[in-house]
């Protein structure tokens, strides 16, 4: 019998459960793609839950009947390193999905319900930083592949990503 997923809206109590998944789930689902002397600096930086998105309503979990979370993500109106905004445009921002679990739909879930509600606030278009290990996902959610990009994570310290833009 297959486990029961439930969609939810994360909140700042899940701080904890999301953290343990991105500090589990990112090294070992980035290390086929990144060498280990960029993962080493970068996954004590972005293997950390954003208070921020979980207070805010835009980010979602999918969980397990027994309430573990095993995939989240979401987006913001702003950028994630300038806070850029444009009224159209929405930022998909941590997501992650349990490294035993993964190629069960369950990231597909989370970014189609976030997209969703996107959509119902007037947005018309997706930019997303993707990871080397992403590219391929985001592309089958329709994204597009404008180039690659180093997200600036701390003082010398840069994250080799995929910038990547979806309309509609």
């Amino acid at each position: 019998m297959s486990d029961t997923i439930t969609l939810r809206l994360a909140t700042p109590a899940d701080l904890a459960a999301v953290d343990a998944l991105l500090a589990r789930a990112y090294p070992r689902l980035l290390a086929a793609d990144y060498p280990p002397s960029v993962l080493v600096t970068a996954i004590p930086l972005i293997a950390r839950a954003r208070p921020e998105l979980l207070a805010s309503g835009r980010y979602w979990l999918a969980c397990n009947s027994a309430g573990a979370v095993l995939a989240a993500g979401g987006w913001s109106r702003g950028a994630p390193t300038d806070g850029a905004h444009r009224a159209s445009t929405a930022h998909i921002r941590h997501v992650v999905t349990d490294d035993r679990n993964t190629r069960r739909g369950l990231a597909r879930a989370v970014l189609t319900r976030a997209m969703d509600q996107a959509r119902a606030t007037g947005v018309t278009r997706f930019d997303c930083w993707s990871t080397r290990t992403a590219e391929r996902f985001y592309q089958s959610l329709g994204f597009t592949t404008l180039g690659p990009a180093d997200i600036p994570l701390a003082p010398g310290i840069a994250f080799p990503a995929i910038r990547m833009t979806r309309e509609g």
